[in-house]
């Protein structure tokens, strides 16, 4: 008999619906994976990914953040923050660094609650989707309600963004209609962005307008429309997705774990560390792809120069070598055994962490109230088929009395 090769398709129907003995033959037999249908290269050990979300001097930003975009072997122009290497990062970041100042994120408590419940209470107990009636509308409510968004368009740029991180099985790139949309939410901020500088609020948007950054020759200047639109976008979409799927996770995996969910019914205070388990257990985010600028040798195996290498988060967080049991969902886990790589590590690390905390902190109160004992229709789940992030386009729940 011969052993199975282990196969890491990041666009197969088998990735969307569950990579995770996947990540475990990979760490195990190919901790250095190498991809031959795609040309690419994959981490999957906790030490190696957290290592290598460290050091972009080897692994680099600049290139794009998927496969598409690195695969072109190019630098990205007018790339978005998450698609840049210090020290224009650094410069980028530590401008955003002052936008999303712990104290700015505590003000928006009342924002979140006000749309936690505007939602929640508009679902039907006896029967709704738990993702479409309330997970995918909140989260974009609060941040582009944050950007100065009318309300009438906030729940388009959710659209927009589903749109274009959708990928049918075997799609690296971008649908056409993904493009279109993808072009059509820039078109949108670009244009809100420049019709706000005549009449400036405490919106998000304002607060760039208003800001300088120091460019290469040393000079502080303001961003000009289009800087400003890609940090909208990038926004929009974080905005959006992560705390969606971190919550339409939560329905799931609370739904199969019923004495995990007593614990939080029984001590409210539990709620935070429930989160941070549901972000190493089931991350919004998969992987991260990076581009190679030199040669490294990793256990006996050689990635080149310019090739692009997946940093898979989402097995890091399941390495038994990292943490205790690692596939058991545990609330009252030791989270000081290893980095949580659920939001990002190292420079990357996700600028809005401390706002999707908050908002998935406040929705799981809130739904504790709502649903203190409820059950999953199981036939009706469906995973979403997306670039990177994986989670539920549907969960049906219902109330229990």
């Amino acid at each position: 008999m011969t052993t199975a090769t282990v196969v890491f398709d990041p666009f197969s129907e088998e990735f969307f619906t569950s990579p995770y003995e996947t990540y475990r033959r990979m760490r195990a037999e190919a901790p250095v994976y190498y991809s031959e249908q795609y040309d690419f290269y994959a981490l999957t050990r906790h030490g190696d990914v957290a290592a290598a979300f460290k050091d972009y001097e080897t692994y680099s930003s600049a290139y794009g953040v998927d496969l598409a975009q690195v695969r072109k072997g190019h630098v990205t122009e007018h790339g978005s923050i998450i698609a840049m290497d210090p020290p224009a990062h650094r410069r980028m970041r530590s401008l955003l660094n002052k936008v999303f100042t712990p104290r700015a994120i505590e003000a928006r408590r009342g924002l979140v609650e006000e749309c936690v419940g505007k939602f929640l209470s508009k679902v039907d107990p006896d029967g709704f989707d738990f993702v479409q009636d309330f997970s995918a509308l909140f989260p974009v409510d609060v941040m582009t309600a944050m950007q100065g968004v009318p309300d009438e368009d906030r729940q388009q740029i959710r659209l927009w963004i589903d749109d274009f991180l959708h990928r049918e099985p075997g799609e690296v790139e971008m649908s056409e209609d993904g493009l279109k949309s993808a072009i059509n939410m820039s078109v949108y901020y670009y244009k809100l962005i420049k019709a706000r500088r005549d009449d400036l609020g405490e919106d998000l948007l304002s607060r760039l307008i208003e800001a300088e950054i120091e460019r290469d020759n040393g000079e502080m200047e303001p961003l000009n429309n289009l800087e400003i639109t890609e940090f909208a976008t990038l926004l929009g979409g974080a905005g959006a997705e992560t705390v969606t799927k971190l919550l339409g996770n939560a329905a799931v995996v609370f739904g199969r774990n019923p004495d995990q969910w007593q614990k939080l019914l029984d001590d409210r205070s539990r709620i935070p560390a429930a989160v941070e388990e549901l972000l190493r257990y089931e991350a919004p985010a998969q992987y991260n792809v990076r581009c190679s600028l030199r040669e490294v040798t990793l256990h006996g195996v050689t990635i080149p120069a310019g090739k692009p290498v997946f940093l898979v988060g989402g097995s890091a967080n399941r390495d038994p070598e990292a943490w205790t049991d690692p596939d058991r969902f545990d609330v009252d886990r030791d989270r000081t055994q290893a980095q949580n790589l659920g939001l990002g590590y190292g420079i990357h690390s996700c600028l809005g962490a401390a706002l999707a905390r908050m908002e998935s902190a406040i929705a799981l109160d809130r739904i504790l109230d709502f649903m203190p004992r409820f059950e999953v229709d199981w036939e009706g789940c469906r995973r979403v088929n997306m670039q990177n992030v994986a989670g539920w386009s549907n969960v049906p729940v219902r109330v229990l009395r």
